[in-house]
């Protein structure tokens, strides 16, 4: 099952539709989703859309949750990360 996710300029997953929702309200058109989904925003220009539509496919609903879910954990900045960098007092 295809599931067709906004994710905003941070790349944080912002709004999600089924294909087969795609088809009936965006006549399987992603970029009129896009537009869609940026209306409100100040930049919703035809030119200036920000974010993108990414496709996510999951054999259901509860799958594309979890992976959903894992993607909650953010990096909090410089000293918020889980990488092998130490802070450094400058």
């Amino acid at each position: 099952m295809k599931f067709y996710v906004y994710f905003d300029p941070y790349g944080h997953a912002r709004q999600i539709i089924s294909e087969q929702e795609l088809a009936e309200t965006y006549n399987n058109q992603t970029g009129e989703f896009l537009a869609a989904v940026c209306q409100g925003q100040p930049d919703a220009e035809k030119a200036h859309r920000t974010g993108h539509v990414g496709t996510l496919t999951f054999d259901n609903e509860k799958d594309l949750n979890d992976y959903l879910a894992e993607l909650g954990e953010e990096i909090e900045g410089f000293y918020g990360c889980r990488s092998e960098s130490r802070p450094y007092n400058f």
